[in-house]
């Protein structure tokens, strides 16, 4: 069975050992970049990618510029990897479609743990699945979203929240319990993460959008209105 390949992406060589020796010892194939305009070079060189765990501050191309370059033609999920915690840099990562966001310094097996996670979501759908809730529909498998019939783009967490959403249509769901299940790890911190991304998946839902109700003080309910 082939392994799943990441790319590991950060200017600190002992860094990147540190996350590449966790790595192998859970049997993925690690590929490693130094700085930005390698870490480029790489992905599109090796169509096989299945995640990237990238560093924000690098010589030749920063994270932030990777990110927008490889969103342009793919999905593949991102791991962010910063030395800061400024809640601007939080969320311009959401705005470019990373998946997590990690602050340094960080637990290796807290790391792996969650690369575990997105690629167990991305792995286990079922060819042909579909879900449907009054016009959207959601094609589990090719990770696709249509309103009407007509194809949106929505980010990896934006599908994975909307699918949670759909899954449990009626009920009333608590920020945690989102956090929890869509992303998969004991999340500490706010609820600004989770709010960034309802907002984001919203407006790319349009009227539809309304299904997405707020529980104030609670959390949302995605509620179809007939």
């Amino acid at each position: 069975m082939k392994k799943l390949q990441i790319l590991v992406v950060d200017d600190e060589s002992r860094m990147r050992k540190l996350v590449k020796d966790f790595l192998v010892k859970k049997d993925f194939e690690v590929l490693e970049a130094a700085d930005g305009e390698e870490a480029v070079d790489i992905f599109f060189e090796n169509k096989d990618i299945d995640l990237i765990i990238l560093d924000v501050m690098m010589p030749k191309m920063d994270g932030w510029e990777v990110c927008k370059e490889i969103r342009q033609y793919s999905k593949v999920p991102i791991i962010m990897l910063t030395a800061k915690t400024d809640e601007r840099d939080e969320l311009q990562g959401f705005d470019l479609g990373v998946d997590e966001y990690i602050a340094k310094p960080f637990s290796p097996k807290i790391l792996v743990a969650r690369v575990e996670a997105i690629l167990r979501r991305s792995g286990s759908a079922v060819a042909g699945e579909k879900l449907q809730a009054g016009g959207i529909e959601l094609d589990i498998s090719a990770h696709e979203v249509r309103l009407d019939g007509e194809l949106i783009e929505l980010s990896y967490k934006e599908f994975e929240l909307l699918n949670y959403f759909i899954i449990n249509q009626g009920v009333a769901l608590s920020r945690e319990k989102i956090l929890n299940n869509v992303w998969n790890y004991d999340y500490f911190g706010d609820a600004r993460t989770i709010d960034t991304h309802v907002k984001k998946l919203r407006s790319k839902l349009g009227e539809k959008g309304e299904y997405i109700k707020t529980i104030w003080g609670m959390g949302y309910k995605f509620e179809v209105v007939e």
